[in-house]
């Protein structure tokens, strides 16, 4: 099947490969421009861009597809039966989504209708569901609401990063996509219930900031999602701190049970970590942290030089 290829990201490389691997002709890869990265921002093309060019794969970067007419004159004269979406990253237009014979296919990483938006992996572990899954669908005029096509559930772990479960959820989502495209002709298409939908838009770089009245396990639901993208922060003795990991303090046998301290005040300073008061009586573990313009390193060592006195306040 000749096939035109969205997406931007790794999370949409298991598809790409999958397509080909399968025997389907990508007849063009339209992605992301390059974006600066790094301390010196160089220029950098997105992993799809990449994968695309070691496979001599031809490419497109619109900066706006949905005004781009010399790239909307590209993928129509790849003559695609179908068009593939994988975490694009732009909103594709109505005169892009259906001219091909089999219009355009999304793989989505939820159980539409839930979580329609940016960043439905982030949300799920946020907000602490148990389940995810994956849902393709064929794409329509409206952000994620088109029609089912086929749908895969997976369980959540206990302790599951949101970088973890997307990884898994690409590699899944590229095989449930194959064996889609093989049985595309026998599917009967399922329309959403738009009663059921729940939203999950970008996320933002202030949603990382740490609300220490919150309780532990909503602090480490916060880690799990955004550590790795847009980053979770507060300030420890004055500083901007990134929190990589930790806990709840429950999961810490050889830690003191935490008294009735105000959210945000520091237990303890130890090997263990940076034991902070939260909400609702709880507290959170600070184990692996990253301060602003340094390296990575552990809470302890963190705590070593910062000379932090149980009593100080996080996050001001």
């Amino acid at each position: 099947m000749r096939t035109v290829f969205f997406g931007s990201p790794a999370a949409a490389l298991p598809s790409l490969g999958a397509l080909l691997a399968a025997g389907h002709s990508v007849e063009l890869v339209v992605t992301q421009p390059d974006k600066p990265a790094g301390r010196g921002r160089r220029l950098t093309p997105s992993p799809v861009k990449a994968f695309a060019l070691e496979r001599g794969l031809p490419v497109i970067e619109p900066v706006r597809i949905r005004t781009d007419e010399t790239a909307l004159e590209r993928i129509r004269a790849a003559a695609p039966d179908v068009n593939i979406v994988v975490a694009y990253g732009q909103i594709i237009p109505r005169s892009i989504h259906y001219f091909p014979l089999r219009h355009s296919l999304n793989v989505h990483f939820s159980l539409l209708p839930k979580y329609r938006g940016a960043a439905p992996v982030q949300w799920a572990v946020l907000n602490g569901e148990v389940e995810s899954g994956l849902t393709i669908i064929e794409l329509d005029d409206r952000m994620d609401e088109g029609d089912i096509l086929a749908l895969e559930r997976v369980a959540v772990g206990p302790r599951e990063t949101a970088s973890a479960l997307e990884s898994r959820l690409a590699v899944l989502g590229a095989r449930l996509l194959v064996s889609t495209l093989a049985g595309i002709d026998r599917i009967t298409p399922l329309k959403q219930d738009g009663a059921l939908a729940t939203l999950a838009p970008k996320v933002r770089k202030e949603d990382g900031r740490v609300a220490w009245t919150e309780t532990a396990e909503a602090v480490e639901r916060k880690v799990l999602a955004l550590a790795e993208r847009p980053g979770v922060f507060s300030r420890i003795g004055g500083k901007r701190v990134n929190i990589l990991g930790g806990r709840p303090a429950a999961a810490a046998a050889t830690l003191p049970a935490p008294g009735p301290a105000v959210p945000g005040t520091l237990l303890e300073a130890g090997k263990a970590g940076l034991l902070v008061a939260c909400g609702a009586g709880t507290a959170y573990l600070i184990e692996e942290l990253q301060p602003e313009g340094k390296g990575v390193m552990t809470a302890y060592a963190f705590s070593l030089g910062t000379k932090l006195p149980p009593g100080d306040i996080l996050g001001i």
